[in-house]
């Protein structure tokens, strides 16, 4: 049986928040991970969701997939100073009401980046 949970007599299967990666869109990473094995992709429920931020800049993956791109938060161009953390927290706990039951999440990227600071964070409070 694995990870999928008995919910009303069925079997559900799995279901994972899907985080794209930075200055793409839900939508792109949907197309990138059908490209999985069907037999995997058969025992996971994925929920594709756009990162709260418009992009403020040029996408490396302009000319593959069209707009519109996200980003999970903002950082400088030295990287050394990161902002909207919080409200891209709240956005993703939202997410996770919203299309509840959430069991994991995938992460690519930026939307992994995010994934791990908030284990982090988690940790340290």
């Amino acid at each position: 049986m694995g990870c999928e949970r008995v919910v009303d007599g069925g079997i559900r299967k799995p279901r994972f928040l899907c985080l794209h990666g930075f200055r793409t869109s839900g939508q792109i990473l949907k197309k990138q991970v059908g490209r999985w094995p069907e037999s995997v992709l058969k025992k996971l429920d994925l929920v594709f969701v756009d990162a709260p931020f418009p992009a403020q800049g040029k996408s490396d993956v302009e000319g593959f997939f069209n707009p519109p791109y996200y980003e999970w938060f903002h950082f400088s161009k030295e990287l050394t100073e990161y902002k909207d953390f919080d409200k891209c927290f709240e956005y993703i706990e939202d997410c996770m009401i919203k299309h509840a039951p959430i069991d994991g999440f995938l992460g690519f990227s930026q939307g992994l980046s995010y994934q791990l600071h908030c284990l982090l964070y988690k940790q340290r409070v």
